[in-house]
């Protein structure tokens, strides 16, 4: 059975105590497809042609598909726009 943390976080995986049913014990579950940090796994562009800097999601997958930090894409965005095609072009000097 899987359950968050008590801080609603982290998957944890609740095992009973095989003595004491009543008492559990949780361990975190390791998966990859998670991250707290990043939120689960975004599997595309809210729009595949523009990227919208005021969307975190918009972020984290064009961040990821350049190969650059957060920071990098936002001013590449500041310089040559929100359009894909130009920010990669900008990315890839």
């Amino acid at each position: 059975m899987s359950h968050k943390d008590h801080n609603g976080n982290r998957p944890v995986e609740v095992i009973p105590d095989p003595k004491d049913p009543i008492l559990a014990s949780a361990e975190i579950i390791h998966d990859p497809e998670h991250d707290r940090h990043k939120g689960p796994h975004v599997k595309g562009p809210h729009d595949p042609k523009e990227i919208n800097p005021k969307m975190a999601s918009d972020i984290a997958y064009w961040s990821h598909e350049f190969h650059v930090s957060g920071e990098q894409l936002h001013e590449a965005i500041r310089t040559h726009g929100t359009h894909v095609d130009k920010v990669r072009a900008a990315l890839k000097h």
